[in-house]
């Protein structure tokens, strides 16, 4: 590792934190708790959807490695963990630090173990958190996504039309069976639980709530990087998948093809 984590506490290190723009108000709360500095930036919601775009977004980003006042970070955070291999072949001339995880309930949760306990024990969940409902909630299951998709298809396919594909659309949505609120106690939680109830009953799901936990993104902006939960990727190297625990994710030597690798099917993001 090219950077010392015994020297976090003593010189407070330049650091970029790449995010997903849902993770907004955590990536805030943590960096600004962290003696380190820590620019973030924040990345539009959705680019997990298409990983190619993820992977080509990132690295417009991982190539900027000086800040606004010409001094170079000592390291980029990304605030993605695998997202459908969608951070595969990503690469920087400065370290990146990521988090070994799935996606990024890993880090909302504090824990891949945390999250792989709860997925073990409680079947059919998909994953409700206040960012995910401020910034996309006519995406989140429940009437807000129904009455949106239906006017859509409606305008452009016709009624019967649109009700055939909404029926084809909600085939998925039978597939979970609860909603689960991750509760970080940030401003704004007690409606956005409210929200979470609403689309439970609407879809007929349980509704559950989980406390959120904060360590694992705080380490990542502090600079505590242990080699269990976090993959530093040096300058010359770059991401690859690898599914087997506890890695989830490995480096290998750049070769210049980012992005063109063999990858496995993707993992679904909540």
């Amino acid at each position: 590792m090219s950077i010392c984590v015994e020297n976090r506490y003593n010189v407070s290190m330049r650091l970029k934190f790449v995010t997903c723009k849902v993770m907004q108000l955590e990536a805030y709360l943590c960096a600004s708790r962290s003696q380190n500095i820590v620019d973030i930036v924040l990345m539009p919601q959705g680019l997990h959807d298409t990983p190619d775009i993820l992977r080509s977004e990132v690295q417009k980003e991982l190539d900027k490695t000086i800040d606004n006042s010409g001094k170079p970070y000592d390291a980029i955070l990304l605030g993605y963990c695998l997202c459908s291999n969608g951070i595969c072949g990503l690469h920087s001339d400065v370290p990146i630090v990521v988090t070994r995880g799935h996606d990024c309930i890993t880090l909302l949760l504090g824990s891949r173990h945390r999250y792989q306990d709860y997925f073990d024990t409680h079947k059919g969940v998909y994953w409700y958190s206040l960012g995910w409902i401020e910034h996309c909630n006519e995406l989140m299951p429940g009437k807000d996504r129904y009455d949106k998709l239906l006017a859509e298809y409606t305008e452009k396919y016709g009624e019967d039309n649109a009700q055939y594909l909404m029926e084809t659309e909600q085939t998925w949505i039978k597939e979970y069976k609860r909603a689960v609120f991750i509760d970080w106690g940030l401003p704004g939680t007690k409606e956005a639980k409210e929200y979470t109830k609403q689309c439970a009953e609407y879809l007929n799901w349980d509704y559950d709530e989980i406390k959120g936990d904060p360590s694992l993104m705080q380490r990542l902006v502090d600079g505590d990087w242990n080699e269990d939960d976090f993959l530093i990727v040096n300058p010359g190297l770059t991401i690859r998948d690898d599914l087997t625990e506890p890695h989830i994710i490995k480096t290998e030597p750049h070769c210049g093809q980012c992005g063109h690798t063999e990858t496995s099917p993707p993992e679904p993001e909540a």
